[in-house]
């Protein structure tokens, strides 16, 4: 990496990062409409591009529940029940879901005991409920209003650019 580009990585705010990582998502997702091929190459560009993550990838609705989908990080829940953690919660009340500390969180379910904030985005289509977004972090406060912002915009852009 050239010093121009690791000025700019380090002197980039977090919503410049989120815009340069959207692009990069933009490549991966170019003629490609494969659910799962995209699904599994955004947990990847997500794991590699965002600082202070142990977990980063997607739980996708099954009409009953939530089913562990292409991800990065150690082995997680297989099934998360709608309404149950921080997941569960997401998809329940289709909105982002920021948790400061999942130890504080009612009902959080510890898929990973090195986990200790998360965030989640459900992924809402025209049809309804299709899945969550979930990161993870071994640190507290890890996640804010801006990882909102910018994990939403891929979630939109994954939803619109698969078949599902």
């Amino acid at each position: 990496m050239s010093h121009a580009l690791q000025l700019t990585a380090a002197t980039a705010s977090k919503a410049q990062r989120y815009q340069a990582l959207l692009a990069a998502l933009e490549g991966i997702l170019a003629g490609e409409r494969n659910l799962i091929a995209n699904l599994a190459n955004a947990s990847a560009l997500l794991y590699a591009s965002l600082e202070g993550l142990n977990w980063a990838g997607f739980y996708l609705y099954d009409g009953a529940g939530l089913v562990v989908g292409p991800f990065q990080g150690k082995p997680a829940c297989v099934r998360i029940a709608i309404g149950q953690g921080v997941c569960g919660t997401a998809a329940a009340r289709r909105e982002t879901v920021i948790v400061e500390d999942v130890h504080a969180f009612p009902g959080h379910i510890a898929c990973d005991a090195a986990s200790n904030s998360e965030i989640v985005v459900p992924l809402v289509g025209p049809r309804g409920l299709l899945g969550v977004l979930d990161l993870d972090s071994p640190s507290t406060h890890r996640f804010d209003r801006v990882d909102a912002t910018g994990l939403e915009a891929v979630a939109a852009r994954l939803i619109a650019g698969s078949d599902w």
